[in-house]
């Protein structure tokens, strides 16, 4: 894969809301250190995402020390949530899937709420070593998840985005492109690999750490989702859709489980093992 590093590392710790771009990250069992720890539920206990409030783009959570978040979005005063102190849980359902989190404060369901206008609450999971096992079709037995789609991390690849921005310019909708990386919100991003190369990785090295490669991540129409003012277009769907079709799923990026722990830092080589 010739000099093939870690471009870039993303960390999201309340999910659907904008995070922030350290240099280097510990990687736990269930995702980058503090990555989407925190989730949002409607008034029934579903996860709130973008796919429904787009305008959780512009909002964005900070990684307080001790895992609490520090909120801000446009015309909202920032706020300070702390971890919620061990407690009664409630089910929250991400996509289909029950799983218990500890309910933040009520201040923070108010300043949500006000946000979104809407009845929303911020919840926390609290044990992520047990508390939501990744999907068995894909999972080594023990492995788990924290609030994320489904898997601890994704990757992408930056050869791949600028393939794929190149066939956004010749299609139908050319005047969307090009698409920065974050439509896809990764947590690591890679460069120095050909396009697409990612399709063909089973286990991969990042500095010290190894992943496992669980599956293509299969996309939604969040990636039509301008980050910077929540508005939504065609692309990259309608691209993904002529060139990037596997099955049923739009592809682009692909779902990793780490293999061993340690910190990953922007600049460290990516290798191929398998």
């Amino acid at each position: 894969m010739g000099m093939a590093e870690l471009q870039s590392i993303h960390v999201h710790p309340v999910k659907a809301l904008r995070g922030f771009s350290p240099r280097e990250a510990v990687v736990e069992p269930w995702g980058l250190a503090g990555d989407r720890r925190w989730v949002l539920i409607d008034d029934g206990g579903k996860v709130v995402t973008q796919r429904a409030q787009p305008r959780l783009a512009l909002a964005a959570a900070e990684l307080l020390p001790g895992g609490g978040v520090r909120l801000s979005a446009p015309g909202r005063t920032p706020l300070a949530v702390p971890v919620p102190e061990p407690g009664v849980t409630v089910p929250v359902d991400i996509f289909g899937t029950k799983v218990e989190a500890v309910l933040a404060a009520e201040a923070a369901h108010a300043w949500c709420g006000a946000y979104l206008e809407a009845d929303v609450r911020l919840a926390h999971m609290d044990d992520p070593a047990n508390r939501r096992p990744i999907d068995p079709d894909h999972a080594l037995p023990g492995e788990t998840v924290s609030f994320a789609d489904g898997f601890p991390l994704l990757v992408t690849a930056q050869a791949s985005l600028d393939a794929l921005n190149s066939l956004i310019a010749r299609g139908e909708h050319a005047d969307e492109g090009p698409l920065p990386m974050n439509r896809f919100r990764p947590n690591v991003v890679v460069r120095g690999t050909r396009a697409w190369a990612e399709d063909d990785w089973e286990r991969i090295a990042i500095g010290e750490v190894e992943f496992r490669v669980a599956k293509m991540c299969g996309r939604c129409v969040v990636t039509t989702t301008d980050q910077a003012d929540a508005e939504r277009g065609r692309e990259p769907l309608r691209t993904l859709a002529r060139h990037r079709r596997f099955g049923n799923q739009l592809v682009f990026g692909q779902n990793l489980v780490p293999r061993s722990p340690g910190t990953i830092r922007v600049g460290d080589p990516v290798r191929v093992l398998g």
